[in-house]
């Protein structure tokens, strides 16, 4: 499968992005999809995730309240609000037919996009 993620930019801090990911390739199946975000010196970090039916979702607690994770069949979507310089990293989208690997940042995945958040 190939995923695109797109949307990233640069926002002054208590602004709002919205990310967007699109999967492709050979989609049979009913594929989790979520988002993870890795900060420079930092480790890959979960931050939200969504099953099929959009029906089980979960977030990290650093973005609870502030992100929206969405979908529509094959396409993902993260709506980030309240940003903070600390959500500063680049973000990647993830696929894969188990919960699990999408939590881990496992699974297919495709290019990050950057967001820089100012203070």
């Amino acid at each position: 499968v190939q995923l695109q993620a797109l949307g990233g930019g640069s926002v002054q801090a208590g602004g709002s992005l919205r990310l967007s990911c699109a999967l492709s390739g050979r989609t049979l199946g009913t594929y989790v999809m979520g988002w993870f975000r890795q900060a420079p010196g930092k480790e890959r970090e979960f931050v939200a995730v969504i099953n099929w039916s959009g029906n089980s979702i979960d977030y990290a607690d650093s973005v609870k309240g502030r992100f929206t994770i969405s979908r529509d069949k094959n396409m993902v979507f993260l709506q980030m609000d309240s940003l903070k310089p600390e959500d500063t990293a680049v973000y990647y989208c993830a696929a894969d037919l188990r919960w699990s690997m999408v939590v881990a940042g496992r699974g297919s995945r495709g290019p990050g996009t950057l967001v820089t958040v100012s203070s």
